[in-house]
């Protein structure tokens, strides 16, 4: 029976003439707790059917109103601009802007009686991720790329565009974000060239396993790619995720997803691939210098941190961390075999006297040996020179015989 069927009862009872002591044995309640219900009763009508609230009649601790509407509406403003608005962040701008001081926890209420809050009971707790984090600048860049669509004047949906990101994972300071019609290899590593003549060549490099970031797990017969070629060269440590698991990545990913928030909160959408590019320079010169970031230290700007501590430098040495690998092909008609080196095909002469042989090719690095397959014999041993795509024998033209 609930709380106020019983009290409708209780006062039902006595007014048909019980007496008090005998409705109190019957319901289970004590006397005095019936004399307060039909004192109550007199006073106030049906309205005693219902408990009254324990609420205080004061509460000088309370928020003041102005401060809930100040919070209300700091919401209302970040959210339309496409910016995190949070119960971290809105206190951040409170103390910082406002002058006003305000605990995580009572933002947080504020926001939930106002209904500005969507609960997921669902979503994975932050407590069960791992962390990690670079201690200094430089110390690691992340990297990837996401999609962004571009509109009609009418406001439909255009061409599809990508943006390529380069983030400090110790500051979350933002290096270079560029936007273009499709990420490919040339690509990732012009953007790279261009974020470390701006900001130095970083100890190592955190991605996923696209191919336009690596080439070491598919299948090791392309060799290193653009990127790794160039990592390698600058003894810059290459790390990459494991596959479909993003969180490896997570604070360039999270970037990602503040940025495109930000971008289709705009009112006037890209229609061309500058207006994208112009777009996402403003927001960068608001996460970088602008936006308090919640991850960092007394939720500092990234180019506080990024700018304030010292920077990590790759190793000097890394003769050791060379790439081998063994291929086996055939000798074209023209008395060339072709390798993959640094994301680009290059031609290895050996002599037309040779044209249709079986070769095995070891690698290691720029350094190439090629073996006759049936015989054992070592046709060539050369250093691959980067610069060229031909790698000629070096020998006067015409035949060259085989038992020489």
């Amino acid at each position: 029976m609930s709380n106020s069927a019983k009290r409708r009862l209780v006062i039902t009872a006595v007014l048909a003439g019980q007496s008090q002591s005998q409705v109190a044995r019957t319901y289970g309640v004590s006397q005095g707790w019936i004399s307060r219900l039909m004192a109550r009763y007199r006073d106030d009508g049906e309205a005693a059917y219902q408990p009254r609230s324990r609420a205080p009649k004061t509460s000088p601790g309370a928020t003041p109103p102005a401060t809930v509407e100040l919070v209300l509406r700091l919401r209302k403003q970040l959210a339309d601009a496409g910016l995190d608005a949070g119960a971290d962040t809105i206190g951040w701008h409170l103390t910082h802007r406002h002058d006003t001081t305000v605990s995580r926890a009572t933002i947080h209420r504020i926001l939930v009686r106002a209904g500005t809050v969507t609960p997921e009971p669902k979503k994975k707790p932050k407590s069960s991720y791992i962390r990690f984090e670079a201690a200094q600048p430089n110390q690691c860049w992340q990297a990837d790329f996401t999609h962004y669509r571009l509109t009609h004047p009418d406001g439909t949906t255009s061409a599809d565009a990508e943006i390529l990101t380069w983030l400090d994972d110790c500051s979350r300071y933002a290096l270079s974000v560029t936007a273009h019609h499709r990420i490919t290899g040339p690509i990732v590593l012009a953007e790279f060239r261009k974020a470390v003549g701006s900001y130095g060549v970083p100890a190592s490099t955190l991605t996923d396993n696209g191919m336009v970031f690596t080439t070491r797990f598919s299948g090791g017969k392309g060799g290193r790619n653009h990127l790794e070629h160039e990592l390698r060269k600058l003894n810059v440590t290459q790390k990459n995720g494991q596959p479909n698991h993003p969180q490896t990545q997570g604070k360039v990913e999270r970037f990602q997803q503040t940025l495109k928030k930000w971008l289709r909160a705009q009112p006037d959408q890209p229609q061309t691939l500058a207006e994208l590019q112009a777009l996402v320079d403003s927001f960068i010169t608001i996460y970088n210098h602008q936006r308090p970031h919640r991850s960092l230290p007394h939720r500092a700007t990234p180019a506080t941190i990024y700018t304030t501590l010292p920077k990590a430098v790759p190793p000097t040495d890394r003769s050791t961390d060379t790439h081998n690998r063994v291929r086996h092909d055939k000798i074209d008609k023209a008395g060339s075999v072709t390798l993959r080196v640094a994301g680009r095909l290059r031609h290895i002469g050996i002599g037309r006297t040779y044209a249709r042989t079986d070769v095995t090719l070891l690698v290691q690095d720029l350094h190439v040996t090629i073996i006759h397959a049936a015989t054992g014999e070592v046709l060539r041993d050369l250093t691959i020179d980067p610069t060229r795509n031909y790698q000629p024998t070096g020998r006067p033209p015409g035949p060259t015989p085989k038992n020489k």
